[in-house]
């Protein structure tokens, strides 16, 4: 049992690298200009260097025109102008159906009311001559999936769990949970943003750290972290909420109930936290309980794990800056 178990998690070490990223969701803004005039904007995710087969899909009387496009932070951004009737018919994404993405979908209208809703696989159009109210509830999804498929904050609390004593366990979650809050509202809400790439590759270094001063602790060697891990996990915290605000910048909030969304995608954030950590518990317990395995080689071998994972995360941004 402990040598399968050892085997699984050099499995996960060597299959993290390759699947570093967050799962976001593609957004469509189309705003009139004039009468029958619209600009629109759609943003989707690009994994891999690879843009999704995603296309929104207007009634067949609309016109484009001025069509440009760009790639930034991973994500692909068009950009077109269109000519049509919004007042009735469907808006569509095509391709939707074969992914598990969601879509955001804003319409803003000169005359008629404005329409935002989420766009998935088994709900795949928007019908415009139909009022919609805003998607807050959504936003709780989202929260959960981002931290769940956001393998670089799940490694961090990973190695928080692996480098507190289990005293500490509950501030030291609480000071992230509240660090990343800070910021997260700030970046929603204040408009207070950090360069992306800078903030990704800090959170790498955190994880690489985290990942060192978990084996000081197999070790026996006391650091600071150790005494006092809830600084840490304050510190690294608020730069993980400039992460967490990066899945918001792609699908902003929606209007008047920009508070309400931010708190659900925040609690949706900590649900999936305590998921992960109700998790890495259970199977602690399950493991010492019917395995009766030493916990030194299993937390060595996650720690480093932990610290090779954050490494390669941290190079392979800072290569990707310095590619640009």
């Amino acid at each position: 049992m402990r040598r399968a178990l050892l085997a699984f998690l050099a499995l996960v070490c060597a299959a993290l690298p390759a699947s570093a990223h967050e799962v976001r969701p593609a957004y469509l803004e189309v705003t009139e200009t004039d009468p029958g005039q619209f600009a629109v904007t759609w943003k989707q995710p690009v994994l891999d260097g690879r843009r999704l087969k995603l296309d929104p899909v207007f009634p067949d009387d609309c016109t484009r025109s001025r069509e440009r496009s760009e790639v930034a932070a991973g994500t692909l951004i068009q950009r077109w102008d269109m000519e049509c009737d919004l007042s009735t018919g469907h808006i569509e994404i095509a391709g939707l159906e074969r992914t598990l993405t969601d879509a955001f979908v804003r319409v803003n209208r000169l005359t008629s009311d404005d329409l935002s809703t989420v766009l998935r696989p088994r709900a795949l159009q928007l019908d415009l001559s139909t009022p919609t109210g805003a998607p807050t509830a959504t936003y709780f999804r989202i929260g959960v999936e981002h931290i769940i498929f956001g393998y670089d904050h799940l490694l961090f609390v990973l190695g928080l769990i692996l480098l507190v004593r289990p005293r500490q366990l509950l501030p030291t979650v609480t000071a992230f949970t509240v660090a990343h809050s800070i910021t997260l509202a700030a970046a929603a809400l204040g408009g207070i943003t950090l360069p992306g790439p800078p903030v990704e590759i800090t959170i790498a270094m955190s994880i690489a750290l985290l990942g060192a001063e978990a084996i000081y602790r197999v070790r026996g060697r006391e650091t600071l972290s150790q005494r006092k891990p809830w600084l840490i996990a304050f510190g690294f915290g608020l730069i993980h909420g400039f992460g967490f605000a990066g899945a918001l910048s792609e699908i902003g909030l929606p209007k008047g109930a920009e508070v309400l969304a931010l708190l659900l995608f925040n609690v949706g954030v900590e649900a999936g936290q305590v998921l992960f950590v109700g998790a890495v518990l259970l199977a602690v317990f399950l493991a010492r309980r019917f395995a009766r395995m030493p916990d030194a080689p299993v937390r060595f071998l996650a720690a480093y794990c932990i610290g090779i994972i954050g490494s390669y995360w941290a190079i392979e941004r800072i290569v990707g800056v310095l590619a640009a």
